[in-house]
């Protein structure tokens, strides 16, 4: 089911290290935006989740590809969190956009990887962002990094650019960064685990481990299908 359903987030934990300051503990509800107009933001949405349709845990991640945390994350828990509860059958993963004020190319490199969603392939520019960030994140114009990457993932070349030219997808990045800011995220990278803001910071393994399998076990055996809380 597309991320624009994913309703309502209590929100109260501290931000350790992250790109923000700490938010407070508050109950909140995410707002959603009006319904995709055309089948390319469609599939822009439905491409950022990972996951089979019969798992009953979702983890949303709210983060911002030019943040130096969310790059650790992605590097280290990220891909143990694939390995084991993704591909295991246990979680969905679904991404959210949280771009920063303080990172200038947050909004583009959101949109790059967006644009890329319009085609099916948002999680492998999402692996290409992190895997380059420490260099377009210098750079004063990152566009021929992401050039670089959307060719080398085989894109539509003129259909990428079109899309990022023309914006199409800002609406969508803007409405997911009012929403996570309405569910209490300050910071990045931050993450709902059952519609809860359970945890935000670079933090272990060992704490989202805890955290996933305690969901798990409350949520039982994955079911026949599931959606976003």
């Amino acid at each position: 089911m597309p991320l624009r359903h994913l309703l309502t987030v209590v929100a109260g934990a501290l931000l350790l290290a992250a790109c923000g300051k700490p938010p407070k503990a508050q109950t909140a509800t995410l707002d959603s935006p009006k319904a995709a107009p055309d089948s390319a933001l469609q599939r822009a949405d439905l491409a950022r989740i990972q996951g089979s349709p019969s798992a009953k845990v979702w983890l949303v991640i709210a983060s911002d590809f030019q943040c130096p945390y969310c790059r650790e994350f992605h590097d280290d828990s990220y891909k143990r969190i694939l390995k084991d509860y993704v591909a295991t059958g246990k979680v969905r993963v679904a991404y959210l956009n949280h771009p920063m004020a303080a990172h200038i190319h947050a909004v583009v490199s959101a949109e790059a990887a967006m644009c890329a969603g319009t085609q099916d392939r948002f999680w492998a520019m999402h692996d290409g962002l992190f895997a380059t960030q420490a260099h377009w994140s210098q750079l004063q114009n990152p566009q021929p990094v992401f050039d670089s990457l959307a060719t080398s993932l085989q894109l539509r070349l003129s259909d990428w650019r079109a899309c990022m030219t023309s914006h199409q997808l800002r609406p969508m990045i803007e409405a997911d960064d009012a929403r996570t800011r309405a569910g209490g995220v300050t910071g990045t990278p931050s993450f709902f685990i059952d519609n809860k803001l359970a945890v935000v910071g670079v933090q272990p393994y060992g704490n989202f481990r805890a955290a996933l399998d305690s969901a798990v076990a409350r949520a039982g055996p994955p079911g026949r299908g599931s959606q976003l809380p």
